[in-house]
C-alpha cells in the first residue's frame, strides 16, 4: 500500500477540467480530507442501526454517579456544549469565504467538543483521566465492546501495515474522489481514513517509544537502538496503538494546529460549506450519544434539570433539542426517576 493513500487519488471528478492541474493537485488532499467526513456522514444517516434503543449495552444500568462524578460530568458536558455553540456560530454566518477561513478554529472545535462529551460518558463508567491517548485506546475498547451503535462500531486493528477494517464489509474496494453517493463509496472512504489514520498513528508510537531509551526497541545483534523496523518490530508496538476508530479519525482534525497544514485547506477549490455541514452533523450525532449515556446514570429527572438550568447561550438550544428529539425517546416514565434505560 503507497505510504500516503490521501495524496496517491485518481480524480474522477469532470469538473476538474475547469480547474487548471496545479490548482487540482493542491486541492486533492482537502477534497480526500471532505470526502472521508462526508463519507462518515453519509453512513450514518443511511445505515438503519444507527441508534441505542436495542442496543444491549445501553440496556445495562449504569453505576450511580458520586456527588464528586456528577459535578466532573456536568462540567465536562458544558464544555462540550459551549465548543459545539461555537461551531454552530459559525455555520449561522453562512458565508462560505467565511468558513473556508474558520476552519483554522471550526476543525478543533469539531473534535474537542466530541472529546468532551467522550469524557463525560466515560467518567459515568468510571474512567477519569484527561490523557487523549488513553481517552481514546478506552474508546476504542468501548466500540469493540458494541457500546456503540453499529453505524459507528467500525474500528480497524492489526500490525502495523497489515491492518484489517472490521464492520465495514465495503471498506475492501478503492475509493475515487467523488462524494459518495451511495453505501459502496462510504465504507470505501471510511475504510481508507482509517487505515491511514492507523498507519500515522502506529508511526507516532513508534517515534514515542524509540526517542525513549527505557522503552526503544534495540537491535538484537548490536543492541542499538533501532532505526528502521522489519514487521517482528511492528508487531511489539500494536497493543499500543489499540483500536483505531470514528474517534480517532476525529482526532484528525487537530492539523489545525498546524498552520502550513491548515493553509493547504485554505487555499483549496473544495465545497467548505458541506465540510461544515458534514462536521456539524457528525458532531450532534456523536454528542447526542455520549449525552444519551449521561442521561441514563444521572437519571433523566437529574439531566432534564441541569438543561433548564443552562446558561443563557444555550437555553432552548441545540441541546434541549436532541434532549427531547433523540434521548427523552430512550427512556420510560419509571427511568426518569430511577435513572435506568428501559
Amino acid at each position: 500500500m503507497k505510504e500516503r493513500e490521501e495524496e496517491n487519488v485518481v480524480s474522477l471528478y469532470p469538473e476538474e477540467q475547469k480547474m487548471t492541474e496545479k490548482e487540482w493537485q493542491k486541492s486533492i488532499p482537502a477534497q480526500v480530507f471532505l470526502n472521508y467526513f462526508f463519507a462518515i456522514n453519509y453512513h450514518i444517516q443511511h445505515f438503519n442501526d444507527n441508534g441505542l434503543a436495542h442496543l444491549t449495552f445501553f440496556k445495562e444500568a449504569a453505576s450511580a454517579l458520586g456527588e464528586e462524578d456528577l459535578e466532573a460530568v456536568k462540567r465536562l458536558l458544558l464544555n462540550s456544549w459551549s465548543t459545539e455553540y461555537a461551531l454552530r456560530a459559525t455555520a449561522e454566518l453562512g458565508d462560505e469565504d467565511y468558513m473556508r477561513n474558520a476552519l483554522h478554529w471550526t476543525f478543533p472545535q469539531a473534535y474537542y467538543t466530541v472529546f468532551a462529551g467522550l469524557q463525560a460518558f466515560l467518567r459515568t463508567r468510571g474512567v477519569n483521566t484527561n490523557n487523549e491517548a488513553l481517552v481514546l485506546r478506552e474508546a476504542g475498547r468501548l466500540v469493540v465492546k458494541h457500546a456503540y451503535p453499529r453505524a459507528i462500531g467500525f474500528y480497524a486493528s492489526g500490525h502495523y501495515e497489515d491492518f484489517n477494517v472490521n464492520r465495514l464489509p465495503l471498506a475492501h474496494y478503492k475509493p475515487g474522489l467523488q462524494i459518495a453517493g451511495k453505501e459502496l463509496e462510504a465504507q470505501a472512504q471510511i475504510g481508507q481514513f482509517l487505515r491511514t489514520t492507523r498507519r500515522q498513528k502506529a508511526k507516532a508510537v513508534r517515534q514515542q517509544v524509540q526517542a525513549n531509551p527505557a522503552t526503544a526497541i534495540r537491535s538484537s545483534r548490536t543492541g542499538d537502538i533501532l532505526q528502521k523496523f522489519a514487521p517482528q518490530h511492528w508487531q511489539q508496538l500494536t497493543w499500543r496503538v489499540g483500536y483505531t476508530t470514528i474517534f480517532d479519525l476525529m482526532a484528525r482534525l487537530r492539523i489545525s494546529s498546524s498552520h502550513r497544514e491548515i493553509e493547504r485547506f485554505v487555499q483549496a477549490e473544495i465545497d467548505f460549506k458541506l465540510f461544515h455541514e458534514s462536521l456539524l452533523e457528525i458532531v450532534s450525532y456523536l454528542n447526542g450519544i455520549h449525552e444519551s449515556y449521561v442521561a441514563q446514570a444521572m437519571g433523566m429527572q437529574q439531566y432534564e434539570a441541569f438543561v433548564q438550568e443552562l446558561p443563557k447561550h444555550l437555553q432552548g438550544s441545540f441541546v434541549a433539542a436532541r434532549l427531547q428529539e433523540r434521548i427523552r425517546p430512550l427512556f420510560t416514565e419509571d427511568d426518569f426517576r430511577l435513572g435506568q434505560a428501559a
